[in-house]
């Protein structure tokens, strides 16, 4: 008996780490990603491991998401953290009157939080705004983008599982209503090919009601942009955020030698033609010179926007959509054979490849578990030998 083929379109965090899964569960694999490892919208994200304090009270069910793979990914990837812990620190009476629902948000999620004296707070973090009022720890963390998905993919290559880079999905192909495979260009000759497939994952991020278009469908996502920017200095050891909801320019992350600060929020119709407002930038400095008095000294290094793959909800703002995920099986919308997720966040790419392999192998009638939990991944090192 063959073993069934699955295509994965995209090799950011959600298709490396679904690659991953389905490669433990000894299925055949084939990574189809339109450019570089990462060098869509998880290349360009703000590279925080989170906690889920950003959303304990705001949106829980993706806090709850968060703080789980948060603790797996440190025990699958520990080589690849920095696991420094971060601040949500009170500036004005708004933000120390909104402490009390953030401790009770992160005490009903399940994230460990300590109030600590300012004292202590501004000793760790020495170029802390000075007139803070106060400060949570939370088990926030860093990660490098990039070597995050070649370590998802180094794994799977391992369990037998081939990537194709700089390789786009052009068109499927189809056995009546059922998808049967891919067309794909190799974009650096032009050649082109088919790839014939039991099933095929749509996991191509905010681009991924472009891929299910092609296929005759749609997926409720919001291409959701953000601007950030990022200084050429490292300013914070940990991670600081604002101590109140979700808004612009409220977070600030150190990444090795920089420092960056996000985020706004706006939905763009097309994820690659993205234009940075100059006053999105003007607004990232204003903000992170509130949390870090020091931001307006320091060169700027670069600034960036690349485009969240939301799950649109009606009448709902786009700094309100949760950041939760969730799987599409388009057998409902008549086509069988092709599933797509969407959603998420590159935190949670271990826990959205576990619910997506689980419905595929459900479809394949494959009686295989989820092992993404306790194997440790491979050092990205190896997605080069």
């Amino acid at each position: 008996m063959s073993v069934p083929h699955v295509i994965v379109v995209g090799a950011g965090s959600t298709g490396a780490a679904t690659a991953h899964d389905l490669a433990l569960r000894e299925l055949r694999v084939t990574v189809i990603e339109r450019g570089e490892v990462a060098s869509g919208t998880t290349g360009r994200n703000h590279c925080l491991l989170h906690s889920g304090g950003r959303y304990c009270v705001t949106d829980r069910e993706s806090a709850i998401e968060c703080i789980d793979e948060n603790m797996t990914l440190r025990k699958i990837m520990p080589d690849l953290l920095e696991l420094n812990d971060g601040l949500f620190v009170a500036l004005t009476e708004a933000d120390l009157a909104f402490k009390d629902r953030f401790l009770e948000g992160c005490a009903a999620c399940h994230i460990p939080a300590r109030d600590i004296p300012v004292k202590r707070a501004l000793a760790m973090e020495p170029y802390l705004n000075p007139a803070t009022l106060a400060a949570v720890q939370v088990p926030d963390g860093v990660f490098e983008p990039f070597r995050f998905c070649l370590a998802f993919l180094a794994t799977a290559r391992r369990y037998g599982a081939v990537v194709r880079r700089y390789t786009e999905v052009t068109d499927f192909i189809f056995s009546g209503k059922s998808v049967t495979g891919v067309k794909v260009k190799d974009r650096r000759t032009g050649e082109t090919e088919t790839l014939g497939a039991d099933l095929v994952v749509n996991a191509a991020g905010p681009w991924a009601g472009e891929i299910a278009s092609k296929a005759g469908v749609s997926v409720p996502e919001v291409p959701t942009a953000g601007v950030m920017v990022t200084l050429d200095c490292r300013l914070n050891n940990m991670v600081l955020n604002r101590l109140n909801k979700p808004s612009d320019g409220d977070i600030v992350v150190p990444q090795r030698a920089t420092s960056v600060i996000g985020t706004t929020s706006w939905t763009v119709e097309d994820p690659d033609l993205i234009t940075i407002p100059p006053e999105h930038v003007a607004r990232m400095i204003s903000q992170g010179e509130q949390l870090l008095p020091l931001v307006r000294k320091v060169p700027m290094r670069a600034k960036m926007a690349v485009a969240r793959p939301l799950i649109a909800r009606s009448g709902v703002d786009a700094r309100e959509v949760s950041r939760t995920f969730e799987c599409f099986d388009h057998a409902a919308d008549g086509v069988n054979g092709f599933i797509t997720i969407a959603g998420g966040k590159t935190t949670t790419a271990r826990a959205m490849a576990e619910r997506v392999a689980d419905i595929v192998c459900e479809k394949l009638a494959i009686a295989a578990v989820c092992q993404t939990r306790d194997v440790p991944l491979a050092s990205y090192r190896l997605f080069y030998q």
